[in-house]
């Protein structure tokens, strides 16, 4: 069971699931993923690496602040009823037991498996002594200069330890003095984890290789034992309530840089939230080490493999392609393909057509998002350029577009949020270099961060002014693009395009909220939207009409919208959620949530886009766009969701869920108690991983039951 039971037997114990807890419910589900003997093995190590980083951002964003809670004696009950210690207990106890089953999965299982096929993670002492000769002297020359033993003693105290990275403590014995040290010495970060064991497809881990030549670091001292540590930072004052620290009062673009700036610092010296060590080291040693760090028995977590195992999701084996799903190349949309001259089409033209779905990553994200941003740089008629940038890629074409269209003389504006956490750095960095090219930058809104994912063109066609409006649910990052399953419209549609300059006039200008015709914006009405579709559908039911909902998102925890859901379940509405993280919704719960289902796809690719759907007496109703139903999302973000209003769009969406819901490979159903159960294919059944659909469909938009179905070699569209 997930969730326990509110200590004075409360409406939130039964009404919501604990957030935390269902959060940690999203990475078992990745944990299950690596665990599957149906997958390539090469997946299944990727998977333990993705599994592992959310343990991480677990540590980082939501433990911390459980423990400031605890030690503050807080008197807060969390939505579903539990007391801050309940909370902390039982967050501690599901990652302990997560840790534990990667570690275990490692060690029994995939370990074993990739030394029979020939891609091993070799330990030191199995390797040929020609093999350790070549890399004792790669070692030598490319990891020993960048390494600094630190001494820890009476003259030397205990040193900063940086979040997330590796480090030997190494007792010495002094060759002169004969007393021993402890001496602590960081694992290289800039050095890659992995180091290739010549004339192989193995690998070896870096630390092994630093361990066994420790004799070239520790001069005039001989090292007598090592054992492996990794220190986890959670963030300085994380709320429970929200993702999001406040942000900054300053209205000054530099004073906000200043600010964030700080941040940034005081994140590096954040309190360690948890700490990672080999199991072999000693009760006496470990205990040392813990209270240097100022941390309790409970923020010790043991490991008898492999640490940091996050780093196996960035694992490259020379020649293991064979153990890897194929590579996935994207399509060009059908709409934006060239003609049969073989001449490109003009992306102005085909969406004066009419609106364009786009569905990331089956169509290439560099072939319609970047390539219309690209000609809009290029073409004489493009007057002005407007784009939102909450995170994007380290070398983004998308701002080489935007430099290219400064110098041009076209009027550039970007809304660049500084605020996106742990991608602050990079963002000052490309306002800074916006701004030397004569870039337009506006950092955010006062108090709100702006997560909204929005493009804007100002072209001039035949004497008048014409605005095309792209609507994303997904960064303009084209790394990720390749990776997530986010969702764009591309279009020219008068009054949608309006409204979104509307919205950017009002983001860089400071200006009052407006009115908007068809962008649902938020924090300026989008919820009250939702809830009044909600309530709208309610009202079908009861007069039975055509009713009933279908949304999709990344996480679902709002208690208004959750009360809202459960109102309209009640009155009949059938309602099938999507959601991909966290749910604190009770699906199916007698008398409350009857008509509810919540289910999650996780596999291949990572669900990030969001899609509502709403019945409304048969006259259906469809939106796309950046907010999911999270308080943070609809009170203290810029979010915006736009209606697709084409009938053949409404129809590939329509689709899309259709594909989810068919889904009996990557599908995870949520119980009413908040555990998730995986569905399986009967033997005659055939496997429809969604995914694996969506790759194999000739085109978005046809149903589930005419499109090719994926067979049992490619995993079945979990991977």
């Amino acid at each position: 069971m997930l969730e326990m039971e509110s200590p004075d037997g409360g409406e939130g114990g039964r009404m919501f699931l604990n957030r935390e807890l269902s959060w940690l419910a999203f990475a078992r589900r990745v944990l299950e993923l690596a665990q599957d003997p149906h997958l390539p093995l090469l997946e299944r190590v990727k998977f333990v690496g993705i599994g592992a980083m959310l343990h991480d951002e677990f540590f980082i964003k939501r433990m911390g602040a459980l423990v400031q809670q605890v030690r503050r004696g807080s008197t807060r009950l969390s939505a579903d009823g539990l007391t801050a210690v309940q909370e902390l207990d039982a967050c501690r106890a599901e990652v302990r037991a997560q840790m534990a089953a990667l570690s275990a999965l490692v060690r029994e299982d995939l370990l074993p498996s990739m030394r029979r096929a020939g891609v091993s993670i070799l330990e030191w002492h199995e390797l040929p002594d020609e093999a350790r000769a070549a890399l004792r002297q790669d070692f030598e020359h490319s990891v020993l200069p960048v390494l600094t033993p630190l001494a820890i003693d009476a003259e030397h105290p205990f040193p900063f330890i940086s979040g997330q990275g590796l480090n030997l403590l190494i007792e010495v014995a002094d060759t002169i003095g004969g007393r021993e040290r402890v001496v602590r010495l960081k694992v290289p970060s800039n050095r890659s984890r992995w180091v290739v064991v010549p004339g192989t497809p193995a690998v070896v881990p870096l630390e092994q290789v630093i361990a066994a030549n420790l004799d070239l670091v520790i001069v005039g001292g001989v090292s007598v034992r090592h054992h492996l540590f990794r220190v986890t930072r959670a963030l300085e004052g994380a709320a429970l309530d929200s993702d999001d620290s406040e942000d900054a009062d300053a209205l000054l673009p530099g004073d906000i840089i200043r600010q964030v700036t700080r941040d940034l610092k005081a994140r590096r010296f954040a309190g360690v939230s948890c700490l990672q060590v080999s199991a072999g080291m000693p009760t006496g040693l470990r205990q040392w080490l813990k209270e240097q760090l100022g941390l309790t028995t409970e923020d010790v977590y043991p490991s008898d493999t492999l640490l940091s195992l996050s780093d196996l999701a960035s694992l490259r084996v020379p020649g293991a392609e064979r153990l890897l799903l194929p590579v996935h190349e994207p399509i060009e949309h059908p709409r934006l393909v060239s003609n049969a001259g073989g001449e490109p089409v003009s992306v102005f033209a085909e969406i004066g057509r009419g609106d364009i779905l786009l569905h990331h990553p089956y169509h290439s994200f560099e072939g319609s998002v970047v390539r219309f941003l690209q000609e809009a740089a290029d073409d004489p008629a493009v007057l002005a350029i407007k784009l939102t940038i909450y995170r994007t890629s380290r070398d983004s074409p998308i701002i080489r577009a935007l430099v290219a269209a400064a110098r041009q003389g076209k009027q550039v504006a970007v809304l660049l949020e500084i605020t996106a956490r742990f991608d602050e750095a990079p963002n000052i960095a490309w306002g800074q270099l916006l701004e030397r090219e004569g870039v337009h930058v506006s950092y955010g809104v006062e108090k709100l961060k702006t997560h909204v994912k929005l493009a804007l063109v100002v072209r001039e066609e035949e004497g008048t002014l014409r605005r095309y409006a792209h609507v994303g649910t997904g960064n303009y990052h084209a790394g990720t693009a390749r990776l997530y399953d986010d969702l764009g419209l591309l279009t020219a549609d008068p009054t949608l395009c309006r409204d979104v300059a509307l919205l950017f006039n009002q983001l860089t200008g400071a200006l009052r909220p407006v009115n908007f015709e068809k962008l649902i914006v938020a924090p300026y009405g989008m919820r009250e939207r939702f809830v009044a579709m909600i309530r709208r559908e309610a009202d079908h039911a009861r007069q039975g009409r055509p009713c009933g909902i279908r949304a999709k998102m990344n996480q679902l925890q709002d208690q208004e919208v959750i009360r809202e859901l459960y109102a309209a379940s009640q009155a009949g509405v059938p309602i099938r959620l999507v959601v991909r993280g966290l749910c604190c919704l009770r699906p199916g719960v007698p008398g409350l949530s009857d008509t509810i289902e919540v289910f999650s796809v996780v596999g291949r690719f990572l669900e990030h886009s969001r899609i509502y759907e709403f019945r409304n007496g048969g006259a259906v109703e469809h939106y796309l766009g950046s907010a999911d139903w999270m308080k943070r999302n609809l009170d203290r973000r810029v979010e915006s969701i736009a209606p697709v209003e084409d009938p053949a769009l409404q129809a590939e969406l329509a689709a899309i869920f259709d594909v989810l819901e068919a889904d009996n490979v990557s599908r995870w159903d949520c119980r009413p108690d908040g555990s998730y159960v995986r569905r399986r294919p009967t033997q005659a059944e055939p496997l429809r991983g969604a995914h694996d659909v969506f790759l194999a469909m000739p085109g978005l938009g046809c149903p589930p039951e005419s499109a090719p179905k994926p067979t049992p070699a490619s995993g079945g569209g979990t991977a």
